[in-house]
This record gives C-alpha cells, sequence and structure tokens, in this order.
C-alpha cells in the first residue's frame, strides 16, 4: 500500500537546501531564548563557526562586548517578537575575534495557533561597503574642510535657479557675508545695478549650462557696498544621470593686481608719451625741409607769374603748374602725417593695379626727376586689388621717391606685379594677392637698417631730409587693406619693396572717367552760405563755387552764419568745423533744429572728427580743388529733386 505524503513535507527538503545553498547571507534560528539551533554555508563563510562549534550556542557571542553589556540582543528578539521585526547595522564578532560590519534582520517564527517557536535571522556582511563608504565620508569631510580652509577664493556652489546653496571663509573675507547671512540668497546680488539691468548674472549661468564654463572679469559688489575687481569661473554640476543639478563658482578678488596693471599702464603711457615727444623732434627737422622746400616752389612761381603779368607778360602756365604740383606735393606730406596721427579710414574699393600705374606715369616721371628711369614690368593680364586707390597712389609714389633717394648719382626703377596663392603657412592669410614691387639700383641697406626701416621717424636721409613716415605708411596701409609690406635689400645689390594686396572678389574695377576731375554736376543755380573763420580760405571756397555758376553768402562765425540764414532763402550751407565759439559741428546741429531740410557740407583738415561730431553730414577734405568741391556740392544736395534741372558747369 503506498503512503501518502503532504506536500509540506516534499517543500520542506527544498526549503532546506535552498537556504543552505545561500553564501552570501547568514540565515540561521534561534529558539525563543536565542540558542541557534541551525546554520546556513554563509553563516559559516563569513562567522567563521561550523555548524558542530555553533549549535547550541547563544547567538549573543556574535555581539560586542559594549553591546552584551547594554542588553542589546535581548532588546533585539524582545523587539521582533512585539513588533514583528528587528533590523539594525553594527558591528559584530567572528570567532577569529575580528569585527565586520553586518546588516540584521530578525523576524518571530510562530505556529499557526500565534505560539512563539523561534526566530529567524538573516546577516549581512556590509564591511566591504561600509569601507567604502567610510572612504567616500572622509575624502568629502578632506574635501569639505579643504574648500572651507582656502581664503584666497571664494568657492560656493549655486542651485539650478542661482540660489546659494554653500559658502566658504574664502568669499565670506572678501565678500562680507556670513554663511547664514548668505545662504539661500540670489548670487546676483554680487554684481552691479548695470550688470542686473543688464540680465548679465542670467547669461552667466546660461553660458556655463550650454557651454560647459562661463569665465569672466568685472566689478562686483561687497556686503558694504564697495566695489571690487574679480575673476569669476561657473562650471555646471551634474548627478550621475546627467541632469543639472546646480553650479560650481569660483571667483578670486583682482584689485590688487588690477591696481596695478593700470599703475603699469600709466608708467608705460607716460614713457611712450616721452618716446612720442622725442620723435615728434626728430619729425619736425623732416616736416619744416619738406615744407620750406615747397613752400619755397609755391612762393617763386607764384612770385614770377605776378611779374610776368604786371609786365604784360602771357606764358604763365607753367609757373601756376609750378606752383600746383608743389601745393598737391605738400597735402600728400599732410595727409601722410595725419594718416600716422591717427588712423585714418580707408576707401576700399575695386582697383586696376596696371591702369593705376600707367596713369601715374607722367606724375612718377616729373617727381622722380631725369637722372632716374623708370621701366615697368606687368604680366598681360592682372587681377584687380581691393585697396584706396588714392592711398595705394601716394603709397607707389613714396616707394618710388625713397628709391631715387637710394640712388644719389642716378640708376634706374623697375615697377612690376605678379599674381600669387598663398597657402596657410604664409605671412599673409591664405588667398589670391597681386604684389606691386618697386625695385631700385642703390647701394641697399645692411641688416641693422632693414630691421628698422618700416619704424615710424627712422631716416638714413640725415636731419632735416625726411620725415622718416613714409615706410611706416606704407606698412600701415597695407595691413589695414589685408596684406603686408615686405622689404628685401642687400649691400651692393639694390632695394625691393614689395606690397603685397589682396585681390578683389567684387568684379572688375570700373573705368575711369576722363572728365570726372574737371565736370561739376549740381542742381541749378545755387544759394550757398559758406562759412570759415579763415577769410583766405573763405575767399577761395566762394571764388570757386562762384566759377561754377552759384551764388554765394559768406560768413566768419557760425553765429554770424545763423543769423544770416534767418534773413535768407539758402539752398546749401558749406562750414568749416574748426572754428572758435562755434564749431561746424554745433552749428550743422542748431541747422538740423531750425531749418531741418536744409543740406549741410562739412569741411575740415582733419583726418577724423571726434566721435558723433557732425554725424551724417557729408565732408569733404581740406586741402581740395574746385573740380572736388563740386562733386561734394553735388552728393550733398543730392541728385534729383523734384523740379530740379541738372546742370553741367566745366571748372575753368
Amino acid at each position: 500500500m503506498t503512503s501518502e505524503i503532504s506536500k509540506g513535507e516534499v517543500a520542506r527538503p527544498r526549503i532546506d537546501l535552498l537556504v543552505q545553498s545561500v553564501t552570501d547571507y547568514a540565515i540561521y534560528m534561534l529558539d525563543p531564548t536565542g540558542i541557534v539551533i541551525s546554520w546556513n554555508a554563509g553563516a559559516r563563510r563569513f562567522k567563521g563557526y561550523t555548524e558542530a562549534e555553533i549549535i547550541g550556542q547563544h547567538f549573543s557571542r556574535f555581539y560586542t562586548d559594549e553591546e552584551r553589556e547594554a542588553g542589546i540582543p535581548a532588546i533585539a528578539l524582545d523587539t521582533a517578537a512585539r513588533v514583528g521585526r528587528f533590523e539594525a547595522e553594527g558591528w559584530r564578532v567572528r570567532k577569529d575575534g575580528t569585527h565586520f560590519w553586518a546588516n540584521v534582520v530578525i523576524d518571530p517564527v510562530r505556529e499557526a495557533d500565534g505560539t512563539l517557536v523561534g526566530f529567524a535571522k538573516v546577516t549581512r556582511d556590509l564591511t566591504e561597503r561600509r569601507a567604502a563608504e567610510e572612504a567616500l565620508r572622509r575624502s568629502e569631510e578632506r574635501f569639505r574642510l579643504l574648500v572651507q580652509s582656502v581664503t584666497d577664493y571664494a568657492i560656493y556652489m549655486l542651485d539650478p535657479e542661482g540660489y546659494i546653496a554653500s559658502w566658504n571663509a574664502g568669499a565670506e573675507r572678501f565678500k562680507g557675508y556670513r554663511t547664514d547671512e548668505i545662504l539661500g540668497a540670489h548670487f546676483s546680488r554680487f554684481y552691479t545695478d548695470e550688470d542686473r539691468e543688464t540680465g548679465l548674472p542670467a547669461r552667466a549661468l546660461e553660458t556655463s549650462r550650454t557651454q560647459g564654463r562661463y569665465e569672466a572679469e568685472g566689478l562686483r559688489v561687497r556686503k558694504d557696498g564697495t566695489h571690487f575687481w574679480a575673476s569669476v569661473v561657473i562650471d555646471p554640476v551634474h548627478d550621475a544621470s546627467g541632469d543639472l543639478i546646480g553650479f560650481a563658482k569660483i571667483t578670486r578678488d583682482l584689485t590688487e593686481r588690477r591696481q596695478s596693471q593700470l599703475a603699469l599702464e600709466q608708467a608705460q603711457e607716460a614713457f611712450f608719451q616721452s618716446q612720442k615727444m622725442e620723435s615728434i623732434g626728430k619729425l619736425t627737422g623732416g616736416v619744416a625741409h619738406d615744407f620750406n622746400n615747397l613752400l619755397a616752389v609755391i612762393i617763386g612761381s607764384l612770385d614770377l607769374a605776378r611779374r610776368r603779368m604786371a609786365s604784360g607778360g602771357a606764358d604763365i602756365g607753367r609757373f601756376l603748374d609750378n606752383a600746383m604740383e608743389a601745393a598737391e606735393r605738400g597735402a600728400t606730406l599732410t595727409q601722410r602725417m595725419l594718416a600716422f596721427a591717427r588712423k585714418q579710414e580707408l576707401q576700399l574699393e575695386t582697383v586696376d593695379a596696371m591702369a593705376l600705374v600707367r596713369g601715374m606715369a607722367e606724375l612718377l616721371q616729373r617727381t622722380i626727376g631725369a637722372g632716374v628711369t623708370i621701366d615697368t614690368r606687368f604680366p598681360l593680364v592682372l587681377k584687380s586689388v581691393h585697396a584706396d586707390p588714392a592711398q595705394l597712389e601716394l603709397v607707389l609714389l613714396n616707394l618710388a621717391v625713397n628709391a631715387r633717394d637710394a640712388m644719389p648719382g642716378g640708376g634706374g626703377i623697375i615697377i612690376a606685379a605678379r599674381e600669387e596663392q598663398i597657402g596657410r603657412h604664409g605671412e599673409l592669410a591664405p588667398g589670391s594677392y597681386v604684389c606691386l614691387s618697386v625695385t631700385d639700383s642703390g647701394g641697399g641697406m645692411d641688416e641693422a637698417t632693414l630691421a628698422r626701416a618700416m619704424e615710424p621717424f627712422f631716416t638714413t636721409k640725415g636731419v632735416g631730409s625726411g620725415t622718416g613716415l613714409g615706410l611706416s605708411m606704407a606698412h600701415g596701409f597695407a595691413e589695414q587693406c589685408g596684406g603686408r609690406l615686405i622689404l628685401k635689400s642687400q649691400i651692393g645689390e639694390g632695394t625691393t619693396a614689395e606690397l603685397w594686396l589682396p585681390v578683389s572678389h567684387d568684379g572688375v574695377a570700373p573705368a575711369p572717367d576722363p572728365g570726372e576731375r574737371d565736370v561739376i554736376g549740381v542742381l541749378e543755380r545755387l544759394v550757398i552760405l559758406a562759412v570759415d573763420d579763415d577769410r583766405l580760405v573763405l575767399n577761395n571756397t566762394a571764388a570757386m563755387l562762384e566759377d561754377g555758376g552759384h551764388r554765394v553768402l559768406q560768413a566768419v562765425s557760425g553765429r554770424q552764419a545763423l543769423r544770416m540764414l534767418a534773413e535768407e532763402k539758402v539752398d546749401l550751407l558749406i562750414t568749416d568745423y574748426a572754428m572758435p565759439e562755434m564749431t561746424g559741428a554745433q552749428l550743422a546741429d542748431a541747422v538740423r533744429e531750425g531749418w531741418p531740410e536744409l543740406p549741410v557740407l562739412m569741411v575740415s583738415g582733419y583726418a577724423e572728427l571726434p566721435d558723433g561730431a557732425a554725424a551724417g553730414v557729408p565732408r569733404l577734405a581740406k586741402p581740395f580743388r574746385e573740380g572736388q568741391l563740386g562733386r561734394a556740392v553735388r552728393e550733398a544736395i543730392g541728385a534729383e529733386r523734384p523740379s530740379g534741372r541738372i546742370l553741367a558747369f566745366r571748372a575753368r
């Protein structure tokens, strides 16, 4: 007869097998008094006792002496019996006396009728985890002490919205706030009112969040309201999942360093000023020499012309031409000085270099003289360059004069051009360039002279024989155009000045209008009020305008001009800028208010006007010729007006 076996009797051996197979947990039974009545492989592994050694022993032997004296084992069993569970972590003792950190869970075991028959005890060895946690805690504590000990840097945390979550001793030292005063406040309170109004704090956090870092220097505000100069770095802080949890902010007080830097800059500025004054002293002799030569030509030629006219002679054209050429050379010299004193704004456009040099041929030969020959070597086709045509003419003329001066006994000058492609590793930015070169057959320069040749005021022509600005101005012009000036020279082999200019990508250079210098295009016959405190200049300007067919009113001051405007109907106001009592810019502002429709043309001998002066007002640079004045009038009035009729007057 087959006996029946209950499901519980079948399951019990399987449960025993499961418990005995667990090695990471000590799982064993206690009787109601705490005596060990079962023992698994996990308990044997990390507590060290064999089953035979521990069965029948009280479980309190696993506790430290201090806990046994405090009655912790009995409290644990009592809590499990009353509450239904006991759980704790603490030190436990192995068979060999060593300690380990354990997580302990004790559950009561009862019969179906509720009778307590013992306890199920599960213990896990957490020694390694606790060691790691303790190491992390010690590391964090060391880092906290490190941050708190730093006094030269403010190191603190912000939450994602910019509110302060931590504060170190450095922040307290130079920002002035104690920890209890500042925690929970928004970090924008350290910024100036102007920075807060422009939203700088929010932009700083956004930059840090999107770009991974924000760094800047600027003024910050202490608790007492004083300002200090700070270097600021803000880094985003993310958790393990990559979510933004705040920002780490490091601030350093650079006030002393900035003050030292400003003091150094002031000392350097004073030194540079003394050097500048020394350079001006060197410049004076050269400028006086050049201008005296030019004035000698102008005065002498005009005196001869006047004498010829008084005696009835008609051949005065060559004397007037000499005076005009000398005056133009004086204007060129003035432009060079103004460009050096204040960076001159270039009018960059597409320029046909071959046509420009051909157009200069007569001027070059007259300037260089008969003792020097000029030869040009250009390819059949040459791309246009991106440059200011007027300044390019000036630079080429200056290079040719330098070449002539290098050959006091006469010789030859070669003006050549070639196109080259510059790669990534050249001295110039990559791209297409035209190299215009001026080569002389003179004695050349040694290495020391060549190294200083482009320095402002440096000249080898002797005291009073040159300004020393020519090559430095050519160098500045080339760099403003995006190119470069390169000098090549050796003793006994002459000198080559290479002017590298970028190829223009704006198409073909416009062909010059043969009559552009002579034809004055205007709108009808105009009533023009001319204003200048220098009567010689005023009379000359008025004569040019009257020669163009206009009616001209004259005023020697801004106040006189305003009185005349109130009495006369005027089509155009032409005013000098530099006048006493009321400048031309102030006069233009007054005209805007009283006569808003009246066009104004500003005339000035300065390379630049002060910022904001006569903004939007057309300008004409002194000195000017009649044709230039006519074109400026046309531009100031406008090419078309309702019921207007364009007339053309040819300058005589």
